[in-house]
């Protein structure tokens, strides 16, 4: 008879799930950026054009978050990403077969999935780690870092074998073997979570635990600003190192790659650098970084100096997204499983509209750089919220 897991044994396999998600969710995040001058070029597309692209992306990734909240309560955190990585195989898996309309159906679909899965998963990690959740999100965001570094990789030698499509369908496949492995494991530990009550007299302060209405605004617009300036720049780093005229178009397409490289070094040094300092402090000095990272890439005209901007850029921006979701955790408690829906809505809103952004502006001055300056807004944008919520600030976690 086969004895039974010590709860700290479920613990441990409950986060590897979560971590061994993370990986091909970082790559169908990513997917786009390095894919996107072959689209437009397979589909005719301009500027403009290839910006809705991001756009069916996150609007998908919208509607699944709005579902995420509901699903966690209802049926728990592991329906809520494996049913995000189905509908992650069926977009990527029929995207390569998808001329253009029908593969905005496709990238929409899988926006879906990466609604459904991505503030499930963080949300789980939150919640079995409650005594170092900057720490625990940081490394689970590393998990998804390694997927993002390697999908540009990859793309870019399956593009120079003319090997797309194969690519696509085993990423798909990589994605169900997840997905089977999650849904078959015995393990699995389901973290309380405030159920969604129908309550008409339940007031609004209810849900907002010790946290306040301006930290839950400031976070929200974080939430917003973040994912957006994060795929704003990475989706379209790649179109702005071919558009340099580079000799090498593989390694043009690379380009992203270095991004997500810096962004997942940075998440993994995060853990050490918070024993020395602050939540704030340390988003604080990592958005200055990201400031002068874009700045940097937009004065650039040769691919070194792109490669080495994009890579300061990333570094800046890695603890960000992690210590915003673990202040948002701690403020909001046990609300913040219902309260999460509003969050991850507003980074998808963010995620489809300043790419979006980049695009449309870069289409009217018919220069990328120009269009670039949108994620470098937001960047300083998010560093003066900052000083705004530090000013706001509940007492730091012990």
């Amino acid at each position: 008879m086969r004895p039974a897991l010590s709860h700290t044994d479920s613990a441990s396999s409950t986060n590897k799930a979560a971590h061994a998600a993370f990986v091909p969710i970082g790559m169908v995040t990513v997917l786009l950026g390095p894919l996107l001058p072959m689209l437009s070029a397979r589909w005719s597309l301009n500027y403009a054009q290839a910006g809705t692209l991001f756009t069916a992306q996150f609007l998908g990734a919208t509607i699944g978050t709005g579902l995420s909240g509901p699903i966690v309560s209802r049926w728990g955190y592991r329906f809520a990403i494996i049913t995000g990585l189905f509908a992650m195989v069926i977009g990527v898996g029929t995207l390569p077969f998808s001329s253009r309309f029908p593969g905005l159906i496709c990238i929409f679909s899988y926006g879906i999935g990466l609604g459904l899965s991505i503030p499930a998963a963080n949300l789980l990690v939150a919640a079995m780690n409650a005594d170092r959740r900057s720490a625990a999100l940081s490394l689970l965001n590393f998990s998804w870092s390694v997927g993002a570094v390697a999908c540009p990789f990859i793309v870019a030698v399956a593009a120079k074998v003319d090997q797309i499509r194969p690519f696509l369908v085993a990423l798909a496949g990589f994605l169900l073997l997840v997905l089977l492995a999650i849904a078959s494991l015995r393990s699995f530990v389901e973290p309380a979570v405030e159920p969604i009550l129908e309550r008409k007299n339940e007031q609004p302060n209810a849900l907002l635990a010790h946290g306040s209405w301006r930290s839950l605004f400031i976070l929200a617009a974080l939430f917003f600003l973040y994912v957006g300036a994060e795929n704003a720049f990475g989706g379209w780093i790649a179109s702005y190192a071919q558009g340099l005229g580079s000799s090498s178009p593989t390694l043009s397409v690379m380009t992203p790659s270095f991004f997500y490289a810096a962004l997942m070094v940075g998440r993994w040094s995060t853990t050490l650098v918070l024993k020395k300092t602050s939540e704030i402090t340390a988003a604080r000095a990592g958005l200055l970084l990201a400031f002068m990272g874009m700045a940097g890439l937009i004065f650039s005209r040769a691919l070194p100096s792109v490669l080495s901007s994009v890579s300061v850029a990333g570094l800046g921006l890695a603890a960000v997204y992690p210590i915003t979701i673990s202040r948002f955790a701690y403020e909001f408690g046990p609300a913040a499983s219902r309260l999460g829906s509003v969050m991850f809505t507003m980074a998808n809103l963010g995620g489809s509209f300043l790419p979006w952004a980049v695009g449309f502006s870069s289409h009217e001055f018919n220069n990328l750089g120009v269009g670039l300056s949108v994620p470098l807004a937001a960047t300083g944008l998010m560093l003066l919220l900052f000083h705004l919520y530090a000013r706001n600030l509940s007492p730091a976690p012990a």
